[in-house]
């Protein structure tokens, strides 16, 4: 996709611009060859026409063209993450946008900066009580804690503390904690699944 917005040797085009020449230059061995060396020259501007469906899907697009559409959905891309990353943030702006400011749509947005989904824990809470005047569950103070398990050095605080700023409610206090990915034990693991011993012998009918 990429190397059909520049020149490229071998495309072809639909209408060349020698067949739009009047008739009696049709037969005329100089001007079609004159028209040929344009065409060639022309060729990319059909061909991105008409594939620009493409060119509108982060799935699709050249990466140089993903970054211009972030700039479409306010979005600014980090250049140190993987290409795959960038495209999916791109896809996915729009879910991000709607789930803004809730603790779920924090964590999808770490999720895809980091690859590992972490932990958010607010202050609020919800219960029922059949008695009157029972007490509120929750503390009255917003705030919430962003726990995220991955190993040092592997996930910039920087970044991921100004990620956490300016897509939190501006009122709500938070902390970030980071602590090591935790390993799973043998005790952890699920159990094997049982191996199937050997199949009864079929009985004759007689």
């Amino acid at each position: 996709m990429t190397s059909a917005r520049g020149q490229l040797d071998g495309l072809a085009v639909r209408t060349p611009i020698g067949h739009a020449l009047p008739a009696m230059f049709h037969d005329d061995a100089f001007a079609q060859r004159l028209c040929d060396g344009l065409d060639a020259v022309l060729a990319p501007v059909p061909s991105t026409i008409d594939n620009f469906w493409a060119y509108l899907d982060p799935a699709l697009a050249p990466i140089d063209f993903v970054e211009w559409l972030a700039g479409w959905v306010g979005i600014e891309l980090d250049q140190t993450w993987p290409e795959q990353r960038r495209r999916e943030l791109v896809a996915r702006a729009i879910t991000l946008y709607e789930r803004r400011g809730t603790a779920e749509g924090l964590a999808d947005l770490i999720e895809l900066y980091v690859g590992v989904r972490p932990v958010v824990e607010d202050s609020g809470g919800v219960t029922w009580s059949a008695a009157p005047g029972a007490a509120l569950p929750g503390s009255g103070q917003p705030s919430f804690i962003v726990r995220l398990a991955a190993d040092e050095g592997s996930v910039d605080e920087r970044r991921l503390e100004n990620m956490v700023v300016t897509n939190k409610p501006a009122h709500v206090a938070h902390r970030v904690e980071i602590g090591p990915a935790r390993r799973p034990r043998t005790a952890d693991l699920p159990p094997p699944p049982p191996t199937a011993g050997p199949a009864p012998p079929e009985e004759n009918e007689e």
